[in-house]
């Protein structure tokens, strides 16, 4: 065998540039790049250095030989043509990596089986003892890539990927994988910083990937010095005592490195799930005296080193894999640059992002901008100086104003960490300094004239919720048809609904304006952001808007007409409470004195718990979902009406003709469509609204009144039904000012028996 060797180092996508540079500096000569590879000549030692050492590659290939193939015969003569008695033993077991395509070989399972075979064929003895496959942790891991006619035959001499160090056994839905962690914290200029004995912040540490892999650099740690089984650890070419040499130096520069006074290397996550997992993993690394992990939100986000230690705020916020998702998302980017401004002045940092618009919104400039992919995903890492300058602020400065504020930062910088106040009081105290006052992010055009709208709006409506007491209302409902959302307020939540762009608008666009809108309403409306509820509404079909969207079980109290109400904003796409129907809720409340109430579809009984509120002499609630019905046992009980107010479970239709009761007052708000697997067959307002009527007009006591109301835009009351009852529209009557202007939202008739 040869003293110098080709290898290939795979790597994820867009580590080439740093893979290259680190490589080279380990020793790899006649470097190139490849597309999420690097190609060059090394010695053994060389070799082992990379797998020890590599903190960017995935693999470390040695590559045995390369030869032209036409077909599969080809392919398997040239392996079989290798000298495998070097390399693996007869009763040895292997595993096989192929990829590529072409040559006659049309999948990858068929080239890796003829690499099989002929390796197998090849060392198969007299007696027929032969190598066997094991695919998890074999003797000798085999890779071929056919590349345009040409096979590339190679040992894998780093086993499983180098980005299993080991310590992460335990991570979080979208965990980031070391050797990209590793690439970012380089690119981010944390080795420079820790060479300077800076210090290191992470607000969304999820299980502690960056600052284990920061811990690593800063102590000299070789990032695979702890794996215990490698590719080359059976194979035949192995030189053991090379190898111990070089564990040996490794082993001894890594306690020096931990023998030198700990960084300070703080993650925060909000998530209390995580944070035992990511000790964990800190543990497990060995670097438990550098690394402290606690629980902590964005909002609150501060470092505090010792001695006003300056250093790097690195962190990989969520993406959101949906449009909806990644509006939700808005304000945690905005609680970043936020406390980035607030809490990190004169600090550096990095945040990598697959979703760069959110990261243009955090109200502060990055300096520079590098592309990476996480997985299939393309990423942006955005590096930041948090200095008075980068800020984005509600009013234009002059450069000279910058100089100033940049000298004042600097100045602030170097105070000496014993003397952190420049001036003393007439007794020699000192005096604090102000602290620095950090303006909201600017709106832009389109969020300002949104904001503008929306204070409109809160104040003529807000004189009218006042006056009539009205805990909750809606506030804004596309009346920009560009900025298609409705608002709602729930006392001091705000309830935001997107209604899904059509198709004829560019979603890039569309997705620009609703972060312009979301930017807007905390200011707007004078609340913090994370009163803000953001949820997207689409043409639903069935149920849809009664499946739940969350789990977060949290119920808030609000009053409406002498009442109190459950609503729960985050857990399911309607919150619990029609706003919409106030008026006919109120309405009921004055009719219900004395009288027996029957609501069906009932939902969450709003409307059972005004009559009760209104001195009904019995109230009878009905719907399919027990969900709902405890809901609704929740809000009578929380008015002290528990007692004659019944709940029933079960289909209305099935209900009505098993019912033989008679109703003074009733009720009637059904879904516009329903296929709930508790019920046979399927419910359609617009097909149905007849049947259903004839069976609740059957249950109304003489001189009874029936409301019926629904939401279905193109709906239309059959005429017959004019002809056997007395019918009165009164959508008009059941619109508050609030609904004024989207006079669609429902319409609703009054219906008695002739």
């Amino acid at each position: 065998m040869s003293d110098r060797y080709e290898l290939f180092l795979t790597c994820p996508k867009g580590l080439e540039g740093l893979l290259i540079e680190e490589a080279t500096a380990l020793g790899l000569e006649e470097a190139r790049e490849h597309t999420s590879a690097v190609r060059g000549m090394a010695d053994m030692e060389t070799a082992y250095r990379l797998c020890l050492w590599s903190r960017l590659g995935n693999r470390v290939l040695l590559v045995l030989k390369r030869f032209a193939m036409k077909d599969a015969e080809d392919l398997y003569h040239g392996v079989h043509d290798v000298e495998w008695q070097d390399h693996l033993l007869p009763d040895g077991t292997l595993a096989v990596e192929f990829s590529g395509h072409g040559s006659g070989i049309g999948n990858t399972h068929f080239g890796a089986l003829k690499v099989k075979d002929a390796i197998v064929d090849k060392l198969r003895t007299p007696e027929g003892e032969r190598p066997s496959v094991d695919k998890l942790n074999p003797d000798l891991r085999v890779h071929l890539r056919l590349d345009r006619g040409e096979a590339i035959l190679s040992l894998d001499l780093s086993g499983h990927s180098l980005h299993q160090r080991g310590y992460r056994l335990q991570q979080g839905a979208a965990p980031l994988k070391e050797n990209l962690a590793a690439a970012v914290l380089i690119r981010a200029g944390w080795p420079r910083i820790a060479a300077q004995g800076g210090a290191l912040a992470d607000p969304m540490c999820g299980v502690g990937t960056f600052l284990v892999e920061a811990a690593m650099i800063a102590a000299d740690i070789a990032p695979n010095l702890k794996r215990t089984r490698w590719g080359f650890s059976a194979w035949l070419g192995h030189v053991p005592a090379l190898w111990r040499k070089l564990h040996d130096e490794a082993l001894a520069r890594a306690e020096a490195g931990l023998a030198k006074p700990p960084l300070w290397i703080r993650g925060y996550e909000a998530d209390p799930r995580l944070i035992q997992p990511g000790r964990n993993n800190v543990e497990r690394a060995g670097l438990s005296d550098w690394i402290k992990i606690y629980q902590g939100e964005v909002a609150t986000f501060e470092p505090r080193p010792d001695q006003n230690q300056k250093g790097l705020v690195i962190c990989n916020p969520p993406y959101g894999e949906r449009l909806g998702d990644e509006a939700s998302l808005l304000y945690l980017y905005q609680n970043l640059g936020e406390r980035l401004r607030q809490a990190c002045l004169n600090w550096e940092a990095a945040v990598f992002t697959g979703a760069p618009d959110l990261g243009k919104r955090m109200g502060i400039r990055s300096h520079k901008q590098y592309a990476f992919w996480n997985g299939a995903l393309p990423c942006k890492l955005l590096l930041i100086k948090v200095l008075p300058d980068q800020f984005v602020t509600g009013e234009r400065r002059t450069p000279e104003q910058r100089q100033v504020e940049r000298e004042q930062a600097q100045e602030q910088a170097a105070a000496p960490a014993a003397d952190p106040y420049a001036r003393v009081n007439k007794n020699g105290n000192p005096i604090k300094p102000a602290p620095v006052v950090v303006e909201q992010a600017r709106l832009s055009e389109g969020g300002q004239m949104f904001a503008n709208r929306l204070q409109k709006n809160l104040k003529q409506l807000g004189k009218w919720a006042r006056r009539e007491k009205v805990d909750c209302y809606r506030v804004y409902d596309a009346d920009m048809p560009e900025y298609a959302l409705a608002i709602d307020l729930y006392h001091d939540w705000v309830h935001v609904q997107e209604y899904a762009a059509p198709k004829s608008i560019d979603p890039e666009k569309a997705q620009a304006r609703l972060f312009d809108a979301l930017a807007a309403i905390p200011q707007a409306l004078n609340i913090d952001k994370s009163r803000v509820i953001i949820k997207r509404r689409e043409r639903q079909s069935g149920t849809r808007q009664y499946e739940r969207q969350a789990a977060q079980g949290q119920f808030t109290e609000v009053q409406e007409g002498g009442v109190k109400l459950l609503v729960n904003l985050t857990d399911y796409l309607d919150t619990g409470l029609f706003l919409d129907h106030r008026p006919m809720r109120l309405r009921i409340q004055r009719e219900a004195a004395g009288k027996r109430f029957l609501n069906l579809f009932c939902y969450t009984a709003t409307a059972s718990v005004h009559a009760a509120k209104g001195g009904a002499r019995s109230t009878t609630s009905v719907d399919l979902s027990k969900t709902y019905l405890d809901w609704a046992r929740r809000n009578l009980s929380l008015n002290g009406f528990s007692d004659k107010n019944r709940l029933e479970q079960g289909d209305v239709m099935a209900w009505l003709q098993a019912s033989r009761d008679e109703y003074d007052l009733i009720f009637i708000d059904p879904p516009t469509f329903s296929n709930s697997k508790r019920m046979e067959g399927v419910f359609d307002v617009q097909r149905d609204h007849v049947e259903l009527l004839d069976l609740a007009v059957a249950r109304l006591a003489k001189d009874g009144v029936l409301y019926f109301s629904n939401n279905f835009r193109k709906f239309q009351l059959d005429e017959h039904l004019g002809e056997r009852y007395q019918v009165e529209e009164i959508s008009a009557q059941t619109l508050d000012p609030d609904f004024a202007r989207n006079s669609k939202i429902h319409r609703a008739w009054k219906i008695q028996a002739r």
